[in-house]
């Protein structure tokens, strides 16, 4: 995710909260919408929260942080395991940004899976 080249690029100082959040949702290739979906809230509360009128409760930041793929705390304060200083890339073909599109948004939808599979299986044992 990060190296230690990157530590500074979205620390506490360098960018706020809501920039942060931009920044791993844009990295997972998600809208705010899909954002908002998957954390089952309003789009207007994933709108204050980027733009820094209003910030997540700590459930949602903690459930914002693992379908972002990124650490909590470099959520909180840029600290941690987050995303990458973006670096200039060269003009990819629409073929290609169309399958980079494609790939992040599949790894959102397993990564989802994923905890839905853990939920079910949590109330299994539980039942078991």
């Amino acid at each position: 995710m990060m190296n230690d080249n990157d530590t500074a690029y979205y620390a506490e100082e360098a960018a706020t909260l809501g920039d942060r959040v931009v920044a791993a949702r844009e990295a997972m290739g998600m809208t705010q919408k899909d954002l908002a979906r998957q954390l089952g809230v309003k789009l207007k509360t994933v709108q204050g929260w980027e733009d820094d009128r209003t910030e997540p409760r700590a459930n949602k930041a903690q459930m914002m942080s693992g379908v972002l793929g990124v650490s909590l705390s470099w959520l909180l304060s840029g600290e941690g395991a987050g995303v990458p200083e973006p670096v200039e890339t060269p003009e990819l073909g629409t073929d290609l940004s169309s399958a980079l599109r494609d790939i992040r948004k599949l790894k959102v939808e397993l990564s989802q899976s994923v905890r839905q599979l853990g939920a079910i299986e949590k109330r299994l044992r539980r039942v078991l």
